[in-house]
């Protein structure tokens, strides 16, 4: 990464990110001000405002956050991360308000499965994964460990759960398969000590947990999908229900002053639960299953995340869901935007086709093919339909407004399609499949016919490019080849060898040379004539690199991959100029909009981000 004259490659500045990780348990949190939101996406802490949508994000983690957490003033913030086997897990401490580190905390390995901050804040306990099994109190002051146990006993199972008492800063309660704790902290002999919770001939994982606030009883849901009521003081069961249990467990549970109950289900069914028999009063449907319930001030609104990645809003009174937020909860495989507009740009993943508006960053459209993935997607010039690639072979096509379906082309590849490009004119499509053959497709208007079918990639086609005169384009294969093809004619003009698999390539706007990249993390210029090469560039450090796009001017590209940046090129120089850190998943493509006002990157994880297109002096 040779910056030229020894200059620093800048940053780029994250402008927002769409996206969320539902699969956390309780990882959407409502902050204590009421007027933010946390959650976890990938390694990053997004901090939300709920009136005007802006994002702040905690940067400091090195792999996915597993657990967050928010302290009872909400002045501090603790998340945890998962890590390779063997290895520590970070707890960091963050203060809310600065926005900063505070702490970094490590002793447990493998995952950090739950935090919980004592009600004056004075400690923080963490629970240790399976592969750990520890439970830790932390000093928050000293920011040192006071003491740790392993969490359950031999002959129970693994616990998943910890919660603090609602008023005393030495007791707090741990849960899981088949074992229900009671923990007391002796601070003098730095020992905590745990007591079994009996619950009779009742056998149950329990899911979630709540404490009263006057620490008598506490609420324990269960994978059985009914509640446990137990006895603080004699650890005893006293009663649990409803007779008719909720499908697919209890998932998440939120205690009101009432001493109702508000129930989120595995099914996405979120009910409030009153009396001793805990029925169910009210009960809406959300998409997905719940993971996360999050009160809002005393319990007049709250929040449901599901694992389908969506964000609900429900008023206590109405109880009535409203969708805030939703995004792709599969790996991105795809994003392009319209032709001379950046308000809007599409992505594709497994099932679905999602347009987005870019100002509001909301989405405007989806398009639902279940259990099918969409490889690859390009807007036609005219604006008049979205074409795409699926990995069912077929090629589809849909109004850009609505999303009704115009055309399918069926059987258009044997092992998928795999990449599509349409001509300017909007009379032809070039696809690729996972066969390695590319095919045109002359598009009438009731008619799609094959004109040619050009067979020489002898694997997958990863990427298409055509020329502004729709009569040569270049194709990128897993087989080390780049193939420059003229498609009225329909031969090879040029073939262009490398050891690695090609991944991407992007004509230069003045159609003289072609950059391309792939697993070999080079990045290599090429001349479009006779298919020699120009230069070669080291494109990253580690991992390969999986999407580029070039400048409308051609001064500058961008290229992201395994590395998890986004990192911006000058083309002339052949140096970084920019690095966008932010994602966690592997970046599979990304795109500079029209007009140069954003770049946005999609990855692996689900996450869309928007950056901001820098300022060049």
């Amino acid at each position: 990464m040779a910056a030229p004259e020894g200059r620093e490659a800048a940053g780029l500045e994250l402008r927002a990110a769409i996206g969320f990780n539902g699969h956390i348990p309780f990882g959407l949190i409502c902050h204590p001000n009421k007027e933010h939101l946390l959650y976890p996406l990938g390694c990053t802490v997004v901090i939300q405002e709920l009136a005007s949508k802006k994002q702040v994000f905690l940067h400091g983690h090195t792999n996915n956050v597993s657990c967050i957490v928010v302290s009872r003033s909400g002045t501090f913030v603790a998340s945890g991360q998962v890590t390779f086997m063997g290895f520590k897990a970070d707890i960091i401490l963050w203060n809310f308000w600065k926005k900063e580190l505070l702490a970094r905390l490590s002793l447990h390995k493998g995952k950090i499965e739950g935090l919980a901050f004592s009600p004056n804040e004075l400690y923080l306990v963490s629970l240790g994964g399976q592969d750990d099994g520890s439970v830790v109190v932390w000093d928050i002051l000293t920011r040192e460990a006071v003491c740790g146990s392993p969490a359950s006993a031999r002959s129970a199972g693994n616990t998943t759960i910890v919660e603090c008492s609602g008023c005393r800063d030495e007791m707090f309660v741990t849960a899981g398969n088949g074992t229900i704790r009671v923990w007391e902290l002796d601070l003098p002999n730095r020992k905590i000590r745990p007591t079994e919770c009996q619950t009779g001939q009742l056998r149950r994982v329990i899911t979630s947990l709540k404490i009263a606030d006057d620490d008598n009883y506490f609420y324990a849901g269960t994978s059985s999908g009914d509640i446990l009521k137990v006895n603080t003081n004699n650890k005893l069961m006293t009663e649990y229900g409803p007779k008719e249990k909720f499908s697919l467990g209890i998932t998440a549970l939120i205690l009101l002053k009432m001493g109702d109950l508000i129930v989120g289900t595995g099914e996405g069914i979120v009910a409030l639960c009153k009396g001793s028999n805990y029925k169910a009063m009210k009960r809406i449907q959300v998409q997905g299953g719940v993971t996360s319930l999050t009160c809002r001030g005393q319990g007049h609104q709250f929040f449901v995340g599901t694992n389908m990645c969506q964000m609900y809003r429900i008023n206590y009174t109405a109880f009535k869901e409203e969708l805030i937020a939703a995004c792709h909860n599969e790996a991105v495989n795809d994003i392009v935007f319209p032709v001379g507009t950046s308000d809007l740009f599409a992505t594709c993943s497994k099932n679905d086709i999602r347009v987005w508006h870019t100002p509001e960053n909301r989405e405007l459209l989806r398009i639902v093919i279940p259990n099918m993935t969409c490889y690859a997607i390009e807007f036609m010039k005219d604006g008049k339909s979205i074409i795409s690639a699926w990995n069912d072979g077929k090629i589809r096509a849909f109004m850009p407004e609505t999303g009704r379906l115009m055309y399918v082309i069926n059987n258009a590849h044997s092992l998928g399609v795999t990449a599509i490009a349409a001509t300017n004119d909007c009379k032809r499509i070039v696809s690729g499949g996972g066969e390695g053959q590319v095919r045109v497709w002359a598009i009438g208007e009731k008619t799609r016919k094959l004109e040619a079918v050009l067979k020489e990639h002898i694997s997958t086609v990863s990427c298409i490019k055509l020329k502004k005169n729709d009569q040569e384009c270049v194709t990128a294969s897993l087989d080390g080849t780049c193939i420059i093809w003229d498609i009225v004619r329909s031969i090879r003009k040029q073939m262009i060898l490398a050891n690695t698999l090609f991944k991407c390539v992007c004509y230069h706007p003045e159609e003289y040379q072609l950059i391309t990249s792939g697993t070999d993390r080079r990045i290599a210029y090429w001349e479009v004539f006779d298919g020699s090469a120009i230069r070669d560039l080291e494109g990253s450090l580690s991992g390969s690199i999986n999407g580029m796009d070039i400048t409308s001017d051609g001064a500058y590209f961008v290229t992201g991959g395994d590395d998890h940046l986004v990192k911006m090129w000058d083309y002339k120089e052949g140096a970084v100029t920019h690095v966008g850190v932010g994602h966690s998943g592997n970046i599979t493509r990304l795109k500079i909009c029209p007009g140069n006002k954003y770049i946005v990157s999609v990855s692996a994880d689900g996450a869309v981000l928007l950056w901001k297109y820098p300022d060049f002096p």
